[in-house]
């Protein structure tokens, strides 16, 4: 029974996260409206579809409350955008490698070889996937994937966040996790 219990801990936690962040919902009423939590009707509206976002609400045929207007400036900022956190992986402590690289290096079970001399771009080392127990040596076969997903932490408040925040975040090597590449960017749903 105790080693059912992480599983059974694991399923429960997992079964709750679509709720986490709930009441950032944006509702669409039964008639059409949309209304994001700044509408002084939004907790009175009880029966609606729930969208992510005001765009996918106003996509799906949906319009603002009358007296109200909002940009087309206003519904982009509120879209999840890979761009909203930086440009890619950073470099942030100016060595030349940037974090998808200084975490292929810091988690390689043996010493990295590089691209070159410099020493910026990580080519073998030794890794173990998580997920497989796969030993993969080549780097181009890996994803330095987030943890907690870029978009999700969107959806529940990172739009509020600063750039810098966001990009920190995105960088955060303890929010990234080394995995191959086939798996990453596969359709599999757990």
């Amino acid at each position: 029974m105790i080693g059912r219990r992480p599983l059974w801990l694991l399923i429960l936690v997992l079964s709750a996260l679509p709720l986490i962040g709930a009441a950032d919902v944006i509702k669409r009423s039964g008639s059409g409206i949309c209304h994001g939590p700044e509408s002084p009707w939004y907790d009175a509206v009880k029966n609606y579809v729930g969208f992510t976002d005001l765009q996918s609400c106003m996509q799906s045929g949906g319009r603002l409350p009358k007296g109200t207007r909002a940009s087309q400036e206003q519904i982009n900022a509120q879209v999840y955008s890979r761009g909203h956190y930086g440009s890619g992986w950073a470099d942030d402590d100016g060595d030349c490698q940037n974090t998808r690289h200084e975490v292929l290096a810091e988690r390689s079970t043996t010493p990295v070889r590089y691209k070159d001399e410099s020493e910026c771009i990580v080519v073998f080392g030794r890794w173990i996937s998580p997920f497989t127990n796969e030993v993969i040596q080549d780097a181009r076969q890996l994803d330095a994937d987030h943890i907690v997903p870029l978009s999700w932490s969107w959806q529940r408040g990172a739009d509020k966040w600063s750039d810098q925040k966001r990009e920190k975040f995105a960088n955060d090597p303890s929010n990234v996790l080394i995995v191959e590449s086939s798996l990453n960017r596969s359709t599999i749903t757990i």
